[in-house]
């Protein structure tokens, strides 16, 4: 696509060059970084109609519809919400949002601007500490809020939008528990919004690496924060690691969550959501692990501490 007329209709004189920073899942449009004057803008371009292929041979009518709607739920995020985010939670601001009957732009600031010019593959205790600050204020923000126009139950594995993945799951005793965890998670007290694709890649650091921008809001919607959590460290954690650290870092969520509530929600009781939250962190990965053993039996996100956690969410649903 030729971006010069978005480059002018936003005031800048000079488009220098276009850099194409990655195809969209699902060959959907691309992501493009455009340096403009002095500066630099980050378009995410979709494209329509449905693709032909699918990068794990889900390709049916229903995996696009849900892609369709997680690109709507994103412009609105970006039109009515992102703007409201506190200061610990940053992400890209929307410079401009233009709808076509088989295409959308998504004009965005550029993130390493503002300071947050690292991605990175594996993540140092500094980097982990930095997305779960970010998590911590993100989600005491929105105990409690209005979700209107973004997901009704956030996260891309929610059970409602994979039934082709939950009729392919072999794990008889987790399919039969599905709708139960599904129930728990959705009526969780002191619900807020998710991320709803919290993993490692969808975060930007300072080059000290201390703190956590993030990015790709497709999937915001309202949710059980653990989702979020458990969500972020099966992509940051290495799977021989998990059972070593997952003390350690739901303590520093936590650490931060009451940090946040005092600051943003100085009304809500901190150690009841905690209390509320924490127990949920098991059936939440659970939920997630659902989904993955139905999508790609063979993922690496299959693994020991994960079915190992599957077996302790199992005996808690009896409580609930």
């Amino acid at each position: 696509m030729n971006y010069l007329a978005v480059v002018e209709q936003l005031g800048f004189r000079t488009l220098h060059r276009c850099e194409k920073l990655q195809v969209l899942w699902g060959g959907y449009g691309e992501l493009v970084r455009l340096f403009v004057d002095d500066s630099s803008i980050v378009i995410k371009h979709v494209r329509l109609p449905k693709p032909d292929s699918h990068p794990r041979g889900w390709n049916t009518d229903l995996s696009h519809k849900r892609k369709l709607k997680s690109y709507q739920v994103e412009l609105c995020w970006y039109q009515h919400y992102v703007a409201q985010l506190n200061a610990n939670s940053p992400a890209p601001n929307a410079l401009w949002v233009e709808q076509h009957e088989n295409e959308w732009l998504l004009v965005m600031e550029d993130l390493k601007q503002r300071g947050f010019s690292q991605v990175i593959t594996q993540a140092k205790p500094i980097h982990l500490c930095a997305c779960l600050r970010w998590l911590a204020y993100f989600h005491a923000q929105h105990i409690q809020v209005d979700a209107s126009g973004l997901w009704e139950t956030g996260t891309y594995w929610h059970l409602a939008t994979r039934p082709d993945e939950l009729d392919a799951l072999e794990d008889q005793t987790l399919k039969a528990a599905a709708k139960r965890i599904d129930q728990v998670l959705k009526h969780s007290p002191y619900p807020t919004l998710v991320h709803g694709d919290a993993k490692l890649a969808n975060f930007c650091f300072t080059e000290q690496g201390d703190r956590a921008a993030a990015v790709d809001f497709q999937y915001v919607g309202a949710g059980c924060a653990m989702k979020d959590v458990a969500l972020f460290m099966s992509s940051a954690v290495t799977p021989d690691e998990c059972q070593a650290t997952e003390q350690w870092l739901l303590d520093e969520y936590f650490k931060h969550l009451r940090q946040a509530l005092i600051e943003l929600r100085p009304e809500l009781d901190a150690r009841g959501v905690e209390q509320s939250w924490r127990p949920l962190f098991a059936i939440a990965w659970t939920d997630f692990q659902r989904f993955v053993k139905g999508w790609s039996p063979n993922h690496w996100k299959i693994n020991a501490y994960t079915e190992a956690l599957k077996d302790k969410a199992l005996r808690q649903l009896k409580a609930y």
